[in-house]
This record gives C-alpha cells, sequence and structure tokens, in this order.
C-alpha cells in the first residue's frame, strides 16, 4: 500500500468515525441540555452523579467491540475467515456475560450505588431513575457497540458512521418530546438515551439483510482463549471510557464537599463537555485501528508507522481549535446550560472549562497511542497508559491538589495527569518503534 493510499484511507476511516463518535457522545450531552432546561440545577447534580455508570456500560462495549475487531481485521488480513467468524461469535457471548451482569446491578444495587455516589434527598430519586434505566438498556448499549466496531472493521466505515449519527439524532429528538411534551422529567431522558442503541442497530441492519457482511453468526463454543485475547486487546479502550466515569466519581466526591449541589451540576457541565471531546479523540484513534491491523497483519510495519502520524497531526490540529474555542468561548457555553443563571455556577465552571481543557493534546496523543499500541499486537504499553491515566495517577493528583488550591487545584488534576502519562507513551513509543523497524529498502 503506498502513502497516499495510506492517507487516503486515514482521511476516509478518521473523518467518518469522528463524526460517528461525536455523534454518539451526544447522547449524554443531549440529556445535559434539556435536563438543565427542564429540571434546573437539581437535575443538572441528579444526573452528573449517575451518569459515571454509563461509562462503565460504553466501555465495556468498547472494550469487546474494540478488541474482537482488532483480532477480527488481522485474522482476515492473513485468509482466516473462520476464524474471524469465531472471534465475532466470542464478542456476542462476552456482551451477553456483561449484559447480564449490568442487569442485576439496576435491579438489586441502584439504591446502594446511588447512595455511595453522594446522593442527597433532593437527587436521590432522579439519579436511582436515571442509573436504573440505562443499566436495564445495557444489553442494547453493549450489542450495538459490538456490531459498530465490527462493521466498520467489515469495509463499511460510512454505515457505522451513519448508525452512529442516527442513533444520537433520534436521542435528541426524543429527548425534547418526553422531557417536554410529554412532561416524563428524567426518565425521559434515560429513555430516550436507552431507544438510541437500539435505533442505531436498526440502521446497521441493511450490511447483513443484503448480505455484505463477512463476519456470520456461527455455531461455536465459547472459548477462554479468544476471550482473553479479546479483552487484551479491548482493555485500553475500556480504561480510556471507565477512567471518564471514575474521574467523575471522583470528581463529584470532592466537589460536593468544596462547592455542595451547585458545584456538582458546574462540573456536570465540564463533564459531559469533556465526553464529547474525548470521543473526537476516540474517534481518530478508532478510525486509524482497521487500517493499522491490516498493515500490521500485511507485515507493513511501514505504512503502520505513517498512520499514527497522520493521526497525532490532526489530532493536535483539532486540540488547538477545540481549546481556543472553549478558552474565549467558556461563559456563553456555560451559559448555554445554567437555565436559571446561577451565578456559582456560572462562575465555578467557566474556570473549570478553561483549566480543565488545557489536558486536551495529551489526552488525545494517550488515546491514540494506546489504540495504535494494540493495533499492532503490543497491549502491555496500551495497559500501562490506560491504567495509569485512568486510576493510579489520577485520583491520589485529584486528592493532592484539591487539598492544596481547593477548587482550582480539582480542575488541574486532569491535565496535570493526562501530560505526565504522555511522557511515558512518548517513551514507549520510542522504544517499540525502534525494536519493529523495517530494514530500509
Amino acid at each position: 500500500m503506498s502513502q497516499s493510499s495510506c492517507f487516503q484511507d486515514f482521511v476516509k476511516y478518521s473523518s467518518l468515525n469522528v463524526m460517528g463518535m461525536i455523534g454518539l457522545s451526544c447522547y449524554i450531552l443531549a440529556d445535559t441540555f434539556f435536563v438543565s432546561k427542564g429540571l434546573g440545577a437539581n437535575g443538572l447534580t441528579a444526573l452528573n452523579l449517575a451518569i459515571p455508570i454509563y461509562s462503565f456500560i460504553h466501555g465495556s462495549g468498547l472494550m469487546i467491540g474494540m478488541g474482537g475487531a482488532t483480532k477480527y481485521s488481522i485474522q482476515k488480513s492473513q485468509g482466516e475467515d473462520s476464524a474471524a467468524s469465531r472471534t465475532f461469535m466470542n464478542a456476542v457471548f462476552l456482551a451477553a456475560i456483561f449484559a447480564i451482569i449490568f442487569v442485576f446491578i439496576g435491579i438489586f444495587l441502584s439504591d446502594t450505588i446511588i447512595s455511595a455516589f453522594g446522593a442527597d434527598e433532593s437527587v436521590f430519586d432522579m439519579s436511582k431513575t436515571y442509573l436504573q434505566v440505562i443499566l436495564l438498556f445495557s444489553p442494547a448499549f453493549l450489542m450495538n457497540n459490538v456490531l459498530l466496531c465490527f462493521v466498520r472493521n467489515d469495509g463499511a466505515p460510512q454505515l457505522s458512521m451513519a448508525a452512529m449519527i442516527g442513533g444520537s439524532l433520534s436521542n435528541v429528538v426524543l429527548d425534547w418530546v418526553f422531557i417536554f411534551p410529554c412532561r416524563m422529567g428524567i426518565f425521559g431522558a434515560v429513555f430516550a438515551t436507552g431507544l438510541a442503541p437500539i435505533i442505531s442497530m436498526m440502521i446497521l441492519s441493511p450490511h447483513f439483510i443484503r448480505r455484505k457482511n463477512q463476519f456470520h453468526f456461527v455455531k461455536c463454543r465459547p472459548q477462554e482463549g479468544v476471550f482473553a485475547g479479546i479483552l487484551s486487546s479491548g482493555v485500553p479502550s475500556f480504561v480510556t471510557e471507565v477512567s471518564s466515569g471514575i474521574v467523575m466519581i471522583i470528581f463529584n466526591s470532592i466537589i460536593l464537599k468544596l462547592e455542595g449541589n451547585v458545584g456538582v451540576a458546574a462540573y456536570g457541565v465540564i463533564a459531559n463537555l469533556s465526553l464529547v471531546v474525548i470521543a473526537i479523540y476516540t474517534g481518530i484513534a478508532q478510525g486509524i485501528q482497521p487500517i493499522v491491523s491490516r498493515n500490521y497483519g500485511m507485515g507493513n510495519r511501514t505504512n503502520a508507522h505513517s498512520i499514527l502520524r497522520y493521526a497525532i497531526i490532526t489530532m493536535l490540529i483539532v486540540s488547538a481549535l477545540i481549546y481556543s474555542g472553549i478558552f474565549f468561548g467558556a461563559s456563553p457555553i456555560v451559559n448555554i446550560f445554567n437555565s436559571e443563571q446561577n451565578a456559582m455556577l456560572q462562575n465555578i465552571a467557566t474556570q473549570g472549562l478553561r483549566l480543565y481543557f488545557i489536558a486536551c493534546p495529551f489526552a488525545g496523543f494517550n488515546i491514540i497511542v494506546s489504540v495504535y499500541f494494540t493495533s499492532t499486537e503490543s497491549p502491555r504499553p496500551a495497559h500501562v497508559i490506560s491504567i495509569l491515566r485512568g486510576f493510579l495517577v489520577i485520583i491520589p493528583v485529584a486528592f493532592l491538589l484539591s487539598f492544596l488550591g481547593k477548587i482550582t487545584g480539582v480542575w488541574c488534576a486532569f491535565p496535570t495527569t493526562e501530560s505526565l502519562v504522555a511522557v511515558l507513551g512518548a517513551i514507549f513509543y520510542i522504544m517499540i518503534k525502534k525494536r519493529q523497524r523495517e530494514p530500509s529498502r
């Protein structure tokens, strides 16, 4: 494959996937906007206390989908068609197992979780409703993620993008219908979100009805070795998403003590905008995964490195644009979600946006390089990067900086963590590139 062909594939897959991921992330952003308009600051607080569970569901779906699709793409490039279909089936088995766990949690543990997250009487019922319903819709979220990843790797990135955007647009429309004309409150918001992946899968269905799919439902038993391979390749995608939920839980706890419910509402604006920004980087990363895996499977390491370079340059340009828009537009952005014109919420969130999103280029690099490592069958450094940024670094940094700088320290914890981990990621990449470098021709 020539360099120009690599670049064309990169533009095609990444641009489509970024648009799709933005659409997918707008599931929650739409909820944030309509809940803020319909239910005010308490509604935002309730949403932000419950929403971390979505990161666990979405992260599990991406782990299975991305891990399975990476294996599928490499197997297809090596002509192992039957093994590729068995990988798909094992991904479906895994999705079913995770769905059972999430549904069980939704039925029996919703009260316990919401209490642990710090909900008081004013927001408890709304938070519980949102969390419980989204857990009961987890089978749809998980299967949608699996199908999106496999269809994308099956040569249909346009359809995958259309499904993501279609599901998200349906969520926006249904949010408005259920919250305002139907007056269903926060249940309406989460019900609209739960219907979105079902609509997305309906949009994907022509790929199977017209028999364009090269992966198939086949008779096979669950295979522990295949499970392990899928999960190993998908762990960075899981940690990337789950870390958002972990960060939200920790930050909610800290901010509740510092600024109360209004502070949590302000953080809700920042956190949900962050989901959209992270989705853009995830879109670039998922966009390069099929073409990096294909080139790696064919033994063309030079093209794989070139694709990564295109992704990093694109990410840096996007980061500059995002941060410029957030820095200069912070106050108007917050005002969109501040329906009650709460001055405290406005001030906290405006300052938070300008500090929190300094992390943009570092977070983008960490997400992209992690997916690159797993796409080239080097999962260990990807695991290290993902775990450091998701758990081991950000939690102590958040507590330390909040102790030293109060709410300002909270906002600085995210960029501090991402920048430290990015340095390690760059070192890993240099080491692996030296080991994998092809002889010059």
